[in-house]
Order: structure tokens, then sequence, then C-alpha cells
């Protein structure tokens, strides 16, 4: 092929490729206008409270488009393009807001923008419990929260503030938890301190040991916190993610240091609406039953009888009394399924303690 064929013919792509775009910009605003149509006509009805945001409509729409994915673009990252476009356009029917453990930069926010894509505005908050208070308020309409680490377990605090809170699980995020080393500092020798939260300083020993046996390790509130105190402390490094050093201006020196690749973290999103049935859902409960031999065998029967599988089960202390405990359990299946609904109706009548937690999607990866 000769030089002006090949240019003739890259041109032809480029121009199809500008054509591509022109159509992808008209279809994308063509959604927008849809978008404040369904607006106007929810603001047009009868007085109820409107409810702008339908997770369970865009799990669906995500499920979908990475089933129907014809590639090369893998489904996750086809998946992840049409969240900020529903993002987007959701933003023009009402910007949402949601609360999540701060400061600026957390895996927490991270996971925020996942679920909700980048238009929606994110509020840090200083602890978990406030997090609940502000959703609680209506001062935020959704929250996200860490309950669970693959390698660290649950989050015992988050499991304890459902007891008493009256907000439901309207979601869930499962979020790969990737750690990088970030400094002011460029070079490896330079680091004396290691700042980061427990957790991440325990995911990352076997690095950490190999690479900076003598640095001092301190654990701070936060990832985010970590890099902060970093980026003003020379010979001060923080493992955390990469939001977090182009937020405080430090520069990765390690990339993905944790012991194990496949580290994830659950959060949920707590709100104070139900979650229709999506096709595909999970369901959080929290029961407790009599302190007996086989007490908590008994209560856990109908599950097996209606065919329900569980999925996750923890216990936590009730605070009602010595040795008495409650237990945390996701069940797969939405309330409204005839199964589940039938056998919540038996562990209503069995159980001391019974609250459905929320019903919701199963997280789109």
């Amino acid at each position: 092929m000769t030089t002006g064929s090949t240019e003739d013919e890259l041109d032809a792509v480029r121009q199809r490729i500008d054509d591509i775009d022109q159509e992808i910009l008209q279809l994308i605003s063509e959604r927008a206008r849809c978008a404040q149509r369904v607006a106007h006509i929810k603001t047009e009805s009868d007085g109820r409270a409107v409810q702008f945001y339908r997770p369970e409509r865009e799990v669906s729409i995500l499920r979908r488009i990475k089933e129907s994915n014809p590639g090369p673009l893998d489904g996750e990252e086809m998946a992840r393009l049409f969240r900020e476009i529903m993002s987007a356009c959701l933003a023009l029917e009402r910007p949402l807001n949601a609360a999540f453990l701060g400061p600026e930069g957390t895996f927490t926010q991270a996971a925020a923008i996942k679920h909700f894509g980048h238009s929606v505005v994110t509020k840090a908050m200083a602890t978990i419990d406030e997090i609940f208070r502000e959703v609680e308020a209506g001062a935020c309409d959704f929250g996200v929260v860490p309950v669970e680490n693959s390698t660290e377990g649950v989050v015992n605090h988050t499991l304890d503030l459902f007891m008493s809170s009256p907000l439901r699980i309207t979601g869930e995020v499962s979020l790969r938890i990737h750690h990088h080393l970030m400094s002011k500092e460029t070079d490896l020798a330079a680091i004396r301190t290691i700042y980061s939260h427990q957790q991440s300083l325990a995911q990352c020993r076997g690095w950490l040991d190999r690479y900076l046996p003598h640095a001092e390790r301190v654990p701070v509130g936060s990832n985010a916190d970590a890099a902060r105190i970093a980026a003003d402390d020379p010979g001060g490094a923080a493992v955390a993610g990469f939001q977090a050093a182009e937020i405080y201006g430090l520069e990765v020196l390690a990339e993905r240091i944790e012991d194990d690749p496949g580290n994830t973290t659950r959060f949920l999103v707590i709100g104070k609406q139900d979650s229709p049935p999506s096709g595909q859902d999970k369901t959080s409960l929290l029961l407790s039953c009599r302190n007996k031999s086989g007490g908590l065998h008994a209560l856990l029967l109908p599950l097996a009888a209606h065919g329900i599988s569980m999925t996750r089960i923890e216990s936590r202390p009730s605070r009602r009394g010595i040795w008495d405990y409650v237990f945390f359990i996701d069940i797969m299946g939405h309330r409204q399924d005839l199964p589940v609904a039938a056998a919540l109706e038996h562990l209503e009548k069995d159980a001391l303690l019974f609250k459905v937690l929320g019903s919701y999607p199963v997280a789109v990866m």
C-alpha cells in the first residue's frame, strides 16, 4: 500500500469517526430532552412526592447494556459510559446529593460516584453516624457507607446503626480497592513515615515490609486524611487511591501495592425510599431469635423451606442484654417476590425481632 493510499484510508476513517461523534451528540441530546420531559410529566403529577431517581430502572438498563454489548469495549467499560450519560440526564430532572465518609478523595466517595455517576453532588461527612443523620434529616437524598471488605471483614459500626435507624438500604456498590503509595518525595529512599487507614496498612503489609521496612506506619482516620497529611510532611507518604493523589497534589511512587489483587469493599446506599423489583435483587434483614439450643436454626428454616438462598449472615450484640445477639442476613430475591414474601411472613411470626432493612438491586460490576 502506498503512502498516499494509506493517508486516504486514514482520512476516511477519521471522517467516519467525526460523523459518528456527531450522531452520538445528537442522540445524547435527544435523550437529555426526554429526561427533561419526564421531569415535567412527574412535576405535573397529582401532588404526591415525586421520585426522580429509579434505581431498579437504572440497574436494568446497565444490565441490558452489558448483556447486549457487541464489543470491542468490555461490558464493564460500556456500563460505566452509560452510567455517566444517565447521571447527567438525571441531573437535568433534579440533581441528587449523597453523603459519604470523608474527606474528599476516600474510597467511599469513589463508590458514590460509581453508583450515581459524576453528576451527583457528594457531601463529605466526618463519621458514619453523621451520614445516617444527614439522610434521616432530609439534608441529603442518599448516603453511601462501607459495610464489608473481602479481606478485613465487616464494618461493625455500620451494622449497629441499622438497629435504630429508620433508613432503608436502596442499593449496593462493590468497589475493587487498589492502594497506591504517594508522596511529595520522588524517591522511595526518602520515605520515613507512611500514613493510611489501619485497614489499608494491613492490606499492604507484605509490600511495605519488603520495600519500606524501616518506615514508621501511622494509622489515621481515612486514606484521604493520610494524603492530606503526607502532602505537608517532608519524608511522608500515604497509602490511598488515585483520586486522593490528584486532590492533594501527590506523586504516585508505586501502584497497586495491595497484597490481595482481588481486594474488594462492599458499600451500601441508604435512603428513605423503597426500591421496586429489578429482576435480580437482594433483601437485607435484621433478626433475633430466642436464646435456646437450635434457636437460629429454627428461625432460618423458612428460608430453606421456600428455596431462598442466604448470601451472608453476621451476628452483633443486641445491647439489650448480656449474650443477646441480633443477626444481619442477606438473601437473594426481593421482598415482593412470592417465595421471599412467604418466607418473610413465617420469619416475622417466629422472630423476637424482625426488620426488613431493604430490598435492592444486585450491584452491576
